[in-house]
Parts: C-alpha cells; sequence; structure tokens
C-alpha cells in the first residue's frame, strides 16, 4: 500500500470515528440546568475535545490497522467479493 493511500485511509478512518466519538456520553446544557444564552439548549454543556481527539486518535489507529492489514495480507481481494461476476460466468 502507497503511503498516501495509507494516510488517506487514515484520515478517513479517523474522521468517521470523530462522528462517533463527538456523539457518545454528550450532556446537553439542558440536562445541566445552565444554558447559555444565544445557544440551543441540546449544545453539549462540557465538549471535553482533548479527550474525544484522544480516544478517537487510538481508537481509529486500531482500526486503520485491521484495515491495513487486511489490504496488504491480500485476505480480501477483488475476486473474493466480486459476486456478480461469479454468478454470471460461473
Amino acid at each position: 500500500m502507497p503511503i498516501f493511500s495509507a494516510i488517506v485511509v487514515f484520515a478517513f478512518t479517523w474522521f468517521i470515528t470523530f462522528l462517533v466519538v463527538l456523539a457518545v456520553r454528550n450532556e446537553p446544557q439542558s440536562d445541566q440546568g445552565v444554558v447559555v444564552p444565544g445557544t440551543p439548549s441540546s449544545a453539549p454543556g462540557n465538549a471535553r475535545m482533548r479527550g474525544r481527539v484522544i480516544v478517537t486518535t487510538l481508537v481509529a489507529t486500531v482500526i486503520w490497522a485491521l484495515i491495513v492489514w487486511v489490504i496488504v495480507s491480500d485476505t480480501l481481494t477483488i475476486e473474493n467479493i466480486d459476486v456478480i461476476n461469479r454468478w454470471f460466468n460461473g
């Protein structure tokens, strides 16, 4: 796998993981009882972004390593997943 492809896969994996981590243990301002004027009551009261970025990086690195291993080891190839070609061409 070329280095640029590995970087792109990591960036994609990191971003998707970040979107999942943002939704976990979110405490809205309305549950905390203090709503900052000009913000909706559903806005996070304490986002804890540093911790979320660290968790995202750790989880995304593990997922990325699994993806790279599958690609590099040829565990999953086009021939394995090309079901339509196998159906029509035997």
